[in-house]
């Protein structure tokens, strides 16, 4: 109870209302948050790995007027998500097929909602969030109008060595200290939201489920689609200006940019205001 209190807590400074549905997959229920006008055309955001949906508060804030917000708590990692029993996701093929069930149960495919026509969606994911954007664009390009990667993580380039061990106690045995430390060392101390940083307490508690690892995902197939790329300058997963470079080239026609003065895991907290002008 202690984590759901901490959700809601995060969850009730959002723009409302906020509407929490709990979507039937084959891999179990997924919990999608969503606000905004109900025929504004959909955005899908997708956390980094330990996040949970609350983490697109700031975002939600200035991106609610031009669209509906679905922001989705990924299966297996925290969240109000219930991986189903002896289904888990195992590979990038069972994540694609998680995402197709997320947005049809959803709606948003084809540019088709509930009350009629509302637009292609939008998918964007930060950090591992952005990972599995990327791969469901390599196969579902078709059924999206535009994709988002917020410094995406083994996407273009690999993470520094620096980095991985710096998160083992935490991916090992996390605690709220351990948390708070790793936080502190990778944000250079930025002021991050106090309601927050107690949710990424109580996730030290929360079930672990090895998070599903693989290649990165082959951008050629992307076609026409229009894919937006922001880097946060500061973040110590990668060297942002390399990582930026690589993506230029994997994908000539994407726009492309880095953020200064923002570190990986603040950026949803922090940088909503650019977020919300990368998504304009």
């Amino acid at each position: 109870m202690s984590f759901r209190n901490a959700y809601e807590e995060v969850l009730g400074r959002w723009p409302g209302p906020v509407e929490g549905v709990d979507l039937p997959t084959p891999y179990g229920v997924t919990r999608v948050n969503s606000c905004g006008p109900a025929g504004a055309p959909p955005l899908v955001l997708l956390p980094g790995g330990g996040a949970t949906s609350t983490v697109w508060g700031a975002c939600a804030a200035g991106l609610v007027h031009g669209y509906r917000v679905h922001a989705v708590d990924l299966v297996g990692e925290p969240g109000l998500s219930v991986p189903a029993p002896g289904r888990a996701v195992r590979d990038v093929g069972d994540l694609v097929g998680w995402l197709d069930a997320v947005l049809g149960g959803l709606g948003v495919l084809g540019g088709l909602g509930p009350g009629g026509p509302v637009g292609p969606v939008t998918l964007a994911g930060h950090s591992y969030g952005a990972w599995i954007a990327a791969h469901y664009a390599a196969v579902r390009a078709g059924g999206l109008g535009r994709l988002v990667l917020l410094d995406p993580t083994q996407v273009f380039t690999g993470l520094r060595a620096g980095y991985v061990l710096r998160a083992l106690p935490v991916l090992v045995r996390p605690t709220p200290r351990r948390i708070r430390s790793f936080l502190a060392w990778e944000t250079g101390g930025a002021v991050l939201d106090e309601d927050w940083l107690r949710l990424q307490d109580e996730t030290a508690g929360f079930p672990a489920v090895r998070p599903v690892t693989g290649p990165r995902p082959d951008l050629g197939g992307l076609g026409e689609l229009p894919v937006r790329v922001l880097f946060a300058g500061r973040a110590r997963c990668h060297d942002a200006a390399r990582a930026a470079r690589a993506a230029r080239r994997a994908l000539p026609g994407a726009r492309v940019d880095v953020l200064p003065g923002v570190s990986h895991h603040a950026l949803p907290l922090t940088a909503a205001g650019e977020i919300a002008l990368a998504l304009a």
